[in-house]
């Protein structure tokens, strides 16, 4: 383009990158870094640098899945529940989890879409046409990440339209190397599958058209990220605000028009799901209600804030464990999404851990983080994109803050994720998990089972699991660990007294080695406490373990 990116454009010409804009007065810096030009064409080198960190995105994301599969990091609290989801939907039925639905007291025949809104997840069906396996979402996620490193790139590419073109080649090189090993991609894919497979690489092309000013693509993606979960029209709300000035600062209508749409039809998706939808497809109220601190439910919570507006920062820096954790989270970046209007899009979901009293929100090792990592990371672009087009021929504020975040940001990486692949025994499963396997592989197809938490996602191909949990439900298998504390049980006594029972009420050892024991039931009679949820069952939360939120980095 040979005129400044914030020349208002003729009456009536298009507003995307390459339009012909009218003769203007020179705009003054500030308005430049506001609205930067479009990037050039990338070199045939750029796109052989692009398709190498993408495949690196892909492996690196995929080693750590498959890795957590081979060692039976993966759990049926969630693998197994997302695995039986999307097997629905691949059968053309709503997505339905008896892992969940059982364990949880759901009603028979409750669907997922009332628990989360998620619909995303179909789109994935076609996948068990091919490969009728849990290790197929997780090989789907590693390539819906791969999919933001181009995205990532063009951020770079526009944030640092007016530097000299190899200036701009390293910034989307390293943008994207940065973006291919974070931390928040390596921790969810360590943690097996999650929605967020979709968010970031919707987030990220989301913010990558509003850069280049394509407005209703930038809003198909916006509509697309709604999709992915109930609250990310808050995420997207905050985006039409961003888009909003930014398009106002550079006369662009349509972007203003598309923006003011954006941030209010956004928290209105999120509010419509939350207070209709969900409840309209059987979600219990307020059943993911975590913020007693602020009052029993929204309406007092917001009479509590209007009259104490204080009690938001008490909630938000106690425990101190919130504080590390954010600390932690903007650190790793060297602060530099601080810098960025776009930092604006994350404090929604801040918000909702900071505020939280569920202690699961709180570390830094599990999926969450991977929802704002798109936006941070695109914040600290812009970041050093304004500081590189406003150093007026110093380069050294932007590359001393771009080499601190790189090096930050990689050191996080190491510590929470690629440092297994270099460690043997992180690729082998402990033994009384080795043995779990090999008590499920006993287990014929097609049987109801009462599975450890650990084994569930190794049965849900073929057998009807649910989870084994303090209640009996009268399972024909049984296959449970009793040398070491599983989920949800709250002792290993617990535990045990479950085996003892069921030996004593019609269940018979099949096996025992390693801690692990699998159970047939040969005799149909009474067990005392069996269960199964009916039409009328009340869904229930079990309590968390009273070590979870006490360390940022405790798995």
């Amino acid at each position: 383009m040979s005129t400044q990116a914030s020349e208002r454009p003729q009456e009536g010409a298009g507003e995307g990158p390459g339009e012909r804009l009218a003769v203007a007065p020179r705009p003054r810096a500030a308005d430049r870094a506001q609205t930067p030009a479009p990037p050039a064409p990338p070199a045939p080198s750029s796109w052989r640098s692009g398709t190498a960190l993408t495949l690196l995105c892909f492996l690196v994301c995929c080693g750590i899945g498959l890795q957590s599969w081979t060692a039976m990091r993966l759990t049926g609290f969630d693998l197994g529940i997302f695995d039986q989801a999307v097997r629905a939907y691949a059968h053309f039925e709503l997505p339905r989890s008896p892992i969940k639905n059982v364990h949880h007291e759901f009603p028979p025949g409750f669907s997922l879409l009332g628990d989360h809104f998620t619909p995303a997840l179909a789109l994935l069906a076609p996948l068990y046409w091919l490969w009728d396996d849990p290790r197929v979402l997780l090989l789907a996620q590693a390539a819906l990440f791969a999919v933001g490193v181009p995205a990532v790139r063009r951020i770079a590419r526009h944030s640092f339209a007016d530097a000299p073109p190899r200036t701009a080649r390293r910034a989307a090189d390293l943008a994207g190397l940065v973006y291919a090993l974070g931390w928040p991609l390596l921790n969810s894919a360590y943690n097996g599958f999650h929605e967020v497979a979709f968010a970031v690489p919707f987030t990220l092309l989301m913010l990558e058209r509003g850069l280049a000013r394509r407005y209703a693509a930038a809003a198909c993606w916006a509509a697309l990220l709604c999709t992915t979960k109930e609250d990310m029209g808050l995420v997207v709300g905050a985006f039409g605000l961003v888009l909003a000035v930014r398009a106002h600062r550079a006369g662009h209508r349509r972007g203003r028009a598309t923006g003011i749409a954006l941030a209010l039809a956004g928290p209105l998706v999120s509010v419509a799901v939350i207070t209709w939808f969900l409840p309209a497809m059987g979600g219990p109220e307020g059943y993911y209600w975590s913020y007693g601190s602020l009052g029993a439910d929204p309406r007092a919570a917001l009479a509590h804030v209007l009259a104490e507006p204080w009690v938001l920062l008490q909630v938000a820096v106690t425990p101190g464990v919130k504080v590390a954790m954010t600390a932690w989270i903007l650190g790793s970046l060297a602060l530099l999404p601080l810098g960025s209007p776009t930092f604006l899009l994350a404090v929604p979901l801040l918000a909702e851990r900071v505020l939280s009293d569920n202690p699961n929100h709180w570390p830094v090792i599990n999926h969450y983080d991977a929802f704002l990592w798109p936006i941070l990371l695109t914040a600290a672009l812009e970041t050093l994109g304004r500081m590189h087009r406003t150093s007026y021929g110093r380069r050294a504020p932007a590359l001393w803050w771009g080499s601190a975040g790189i090096a930050l940001a990689t050191a996080a990486s190491f510590g929470l994720g690629l440092v297994l692949f270099f460690q043997p025994g992180a690729w082998r499963p402990p033994t009384d998990r080795a043995a779990l396997a090999a008590a499920a592989e006993l287990v014929p197809d097609g049987a109801t089972v009462e599975a450890d938490n650990v084994v569930a996602p190794r049965l849900t191909a073929r057998t009807r699991v649910v989870l084994a949990d303090a209640t009996p439900r009268g399972a024909d298998w049984v296959v449970l660990r009793v040398s070491g504390r599983t989920f949800p049980f709250a002792s290993l006594d617990e535990q045990r007294r479950r085996v003892e029972l069921l030996l004593a009420h019609g269940y018979t050892k099949v096996r025992e080695r390693d801690g692990v024991v699998l159970l047939h039931r040969t005799r149909r009679v009474p067990i005392p406490g069996m269960r199964l949820p009916g039409p009328d069952s009340t869904p229930i939360r079990e309590a968390v373990p009273t070590d979870v939120g006490t360390s940022l980095f405790l798995r």
